[in-house]
């Protein structure tokens, strides 16, 4: 018995180790730059600026359908299947917009790079975009994200949002910031464009 406590206490002391080296690197991930608006309880309001996006439109109607699919096929674009056979740098958060009509996966682009001066997607299901500058209202949770949990928070938002009185339109989107190897302290969002007025501020 003494010795399998001794053991088991190794491990857990082995797996917090990785977790702390894995984490470093994701801790200098460029991450999207937004302006914290507002600050509720359970949620908050942001502003997010245009931003270059590399994106793919899927038919997936799950998380899981789309999580796997669209992150090698925009994966395969930063890591040199481009016409500059470039490599471009991870950023945070992976954006997914999953839907019954056409679902998208969107990297944001490192700041450093536009439109104009991004290399051309070998692959041609890969589109390179500017976002919009937008609103919106982000509830935050952690763990491994699944289609229940973006069904659950996308519900409670949604009905945060009505009890605070603000009009949101268009999809509950879903923000990822780590990678599958990350076990601890783990962030996911749930997203949603909203009208915001000066007056609101």
């Amino acid at each position: 018995m003494k010795m399998f406590i001794i053991i088991l206490v190794v491990v857990i002391l082995i797996i917090i180790l990785f977790q702390s080296f894995t984490i470093m690197p994701v801790v200098k991930t460029e991450e999207q730059k937004y302006s914290l608006v507002k600050k509720y309880r359970e949620f908050e309001i942001r502003f997010y600026p245009s931003a270059t996006v590399a994106t793919i439109n899927s038919n997936a109607k799950t998380y899981r359908d789309l999580s796997g699919p669209g992150f090698q096929k925009l994966a395969g674009y930063i890591f040199g299947g481009n016409g500059a056979n470039k490599k471009i740098s991870m950023t945070s958060p992976v954006q997914m917009d999953i839907n019954d009509s056409v679902s998208t996966m969107s990297f944001v682009m490192p700041s450093a790079y536009t439109k104009e001066n991004l290399p051309k997607p070998n692959d041609p299901n890969v589109q390179i975009k500017n976002t919009s500058d937008e609103y919106v209202a982000v509830i935050r949770f952690g763990g491994y994200a699944s289609d229940e949990d973006l069904k659950l928070y996308s519900e409670r938002l949604q009905n945060l949002l009505t009890e605070n009185g603000i009009t949101s339109f268009g999809n509950y989107r879903f923000l990822g910031y780590n990678p599958p190897f990350q076990f601890i302290n783990r962030r996911n969002e749930i997203i949603v464009t909203v009208e915001w007025k000066e007056k609101q501020k």
